[in-house]
């Protein structure tokens, strides 16, 4: 049986489950998730939304505007308003889901740290860390496996 993470929002409304671990995991420290999250950084994790199962609730889409330009969409809840997952540039087959909304975030770390050149200066990262001060080439960063799992949704 593959491991499955469950997560919700704050007030419950909106549960979730991770039918298997992500693709690959970000925490980003660009200023627009700087700016969305109204913290240093957030944690991703990139999963197929058909291993998503929604087990309550329904988060409503709030567009954003981005320093890229590309469409993202933030699902939050209708209730307490609290980000469970984004898709950015309208690809609808991949979200990228907030780790600090699972039940358990301790279970999924980042595999890399991106947009550091605009990471908070105080803010230390561990020892080892592979961090980017923009993006990385996905090829060398991402596993065999997560590669071809991102293949088979978005071609």
């Amino acid at each position: 049986m593959p491991p499955t993470f469950e997560g919700g929002c704050f007030c419950g409304a909106v549960r979730y489950r991770l039918n298997s671990r992500p693709m690959f995991v970000h925490c980003c420290h660009c200023r627009d998730c700087q700016r969305q999250t109204g913290s240093a950084f957030v944690i991703n994790a990139l999963i197929e939304t058909d291993r998503i199962t929604l087990l309550s609730g329904a988060p409503e889409p709030v567009a954003m505007a981005t320093d890229s330009g590309r469409r993202h969409d933030i699902y939050r809840c209708p209730f307490c308003k609290v980000a469970l997952w984004s898709d950015y540039g309208g690809r609808r087959a991949l979200r990228f889901v907030r780790v600090t909304t699972l039940d358990e975030p301790t279970g999924i770390e980042p595999d890399v740290h991106i947009f550091t050149r605009s990471k908070l200066p105080w803010i230390r990262l561990p020892d080892g860390a592979r961090a980017f001060e923009v993006y990385y080439d996905m090829k060398e960063e991402w596993p065999a496996e997560s590669l071809e799992r991102r293949r088979d949704i978005l071609g």
